[in-house]
């Protein structure tokens, strides 16, 4: 080897490390911002090969700084609960027309955004979400009579949604976590007609109590009376002669022993009782 041919692959590896770093900061500087993402709180991210097998569905990355080829993509879920609003109008099990409003929670399965995004996209709170709780809101309204829909059964209601719904999107890759019904509302002429037949239902009601309450007493004061007549009788019946004229000498006995003057005469009472003459 001659001795130029040496001296130039000398100086190739002095040079090459600094010829790597500069490779290097071109690099940054021309792909840095596709080679280079960031995954935020709340958020899953997957990998999109275009070159290769299409998206890794099993690799769900979290939260942090990643690095990917430059050819690649990076696909960014918000996985946290949200919530969305809805008011439509449903028919009832007589055909009345009933406005329902109402909001569910839903999140994207954090460990299948891969299938998700595979099977539907990023606009799945419209292709499904929604659809499906629309159509299990008819299905159970339309079992409710009105009168039913009027009383305090929101949250059952709200309750059998959540649970003809929850099968179908959970199938798509989707957690439904809640639905809370928020107003129902009944056409007037029916809310009045309803309330009318509820206060008379009540007024009833009350009567019934009312009724109720004076039967009882009617019933406590016959039992108080017949036990009075019947102490009455056991009581006439053990008053004899000398039982009362037994007593009639305990009380004498009994009142000669205050301070007040009196004359007692013995025998000259009714039925033989002590007579007592008294006072000042």
């Amino acid at each position: 080897m001659s001795q130029y041919k040496q001296e130039q692959e000398l100086d190739f590896k002095r040079l090459m490390p600094g010829g790597v770093a500069i490779g290097l900061i071109l690099l940054l500087f021309l792909f840095g911002g596709s080679i280079f993402f960031t995954v935020d709180p709340g958020e899953k991210a997957i990998i999109y090969y275009p070159l290769s097998n299409g998206i890794d569905k099993e690799n769900v990355l979290g939260q942090g700084i990643h690095f990917k080829a430059p050819w690649n993509d990076d696909i960014i879920y918000n996985v946290r609960i949200q919530e969305s609003e809805e008011k439509m109008e449903v028919l009832s099990s007589d055909g009345l027309n009933i406005i329902v409003e109402f909001s569910f929670r839903y999140q994207a399965d954090p460990q299948r955004i891969g299938f998700l995004h595979d099977e539907i996209g990023q606009e799945y709170l419209a292709r499904v979400v929604k659809p499906e709780i629309r159509s299990a809101c008819r299905e159970v309204v339309g079992n409710y009579e009105p009168e039913e829909l009027y009383s305090e059964k929101k949250n059952q209601i709200a309750e059998e949604i959540f649970e003809t719904a929850k099968g179908s999107i959970e199938k798509k890759n989707i957690v439904l976590d809640k639905v809370l019904i928020s107003d129902i509302t009944l056409p007037i002429r029916l809310q009045e007609a309803i309330q009318k037949k509820l206060n008379q239902e009540q007024a009833a009601q009350e009567y019934d109590y009312k009724l109720k309450v004076a039967t009882k007493e009617a019933e406590r004061q016959i039992i108080e009376a017949e036990g009075k007549a019947k102490a009455n009788r056991i009581l006439s019946a053990s008053l004899t002669t000398n039982v009362l004229k037994d007593k009639g000498i305990e009380a004498t006995m009994e009142l000669s022993k205050s301070s007040n003057s009196k004359v007692v005469i013995v025998g000259s009472g009714k039925d033989g009782l002590p007579l007592i003459l008294g006072g000042q």
